[in-house]
């Protein structure tokens, strides 16, 4: 199927709250297994614009948030222009993201899981398992370009962070001092690896800003 390039020039128009909730309830009650969580693609799509490799054609990433595409088209959409839809509030929203990664540090605001811890006062926690999940699965698009970085010092660990949370055991394995189990079973564990994960982020878009 075709769909349209992503051009980085275009108008910065973040979604609204009420679109994120839109393709939010939409990518969670398509028709296929492999569907990405709102925060599994707000991670992928960081991942794409950070990472070495330069964003390639959209028709072979795009497919991924929603599964892919199958037979007969629009599936796994219940029409073209749901499909049409959803393809312009992502392009939206990678676009978003770049534009906040370009302004100032705090301008960027991952995606993440929030829950109120119990027994407190608004103590909320964070959980990054979905958005790092997406960030993994943009990494797995381009493996050679992205080992070299697993491998450095300075962002090394902070991608270990995200393996670790996204369940990439392969990665995390290698990473000294990984969490156990029983220590990514704690929420506030969690909490402090997905806050840690965001560092990493900046300091990719940093250099290939630079």
């Amino acid at each position: 199927m075709d769909y349209p390039s992503y051009d980085p020039k275009s108008p910065n128009t973040p979604l609204t709250e009420e679109e994120l909730a839109s393709l939010d309830d939409l990518l969670t009650h398509l028709p296929s297994d492999g569907s990405m969580t709102l925060d599994g693609m707000d991670g992928f799509l960081t991942a794409l614009l950070v990472g070495p490799a330069p964003i390639v054609t959209t028709s072979d990433w795009l497919p991924l948030i929603w599964g892919g595409d199958q037979e007969p088209a629009p599936a796994p959409f219940a029409s073209n222009q749901k499909r049409k839809r959803t393809t312009v509030l992502v392009l939206r929203h990678l676009r978003s993201i770049e534009a906040a990664l370009s302004g100032p540090p705090d301008a960027w605001e991952p995606v993440f899981s929030v829950a109120e811890l119990p027994g407190t006062q608004g103590e909320e926690l964070a959980d990054a398992t979905d958005w790092c999940m997406g960030f993994l699965a943009a990494t797995d698009l381009a493996p050679d370009a992205w080992a070299p970085l697993q491998a450095d010092p300075d962002v090394g660990p902070g991608l270990a962070t995200i393996a670790w949370l996204g369940g990439d055991v392969e990665v995390a394995a290698d990473a000294e001092d990984h969490p156990s189990d029983e220590e990514l079973d704690d929420p506030q564990v969690r909490d402090q690896l997905s806050r840690a994960a965001t560092e990493v982020v900046l300091k990719l878009w940093a250099r290939k800003a630079a």
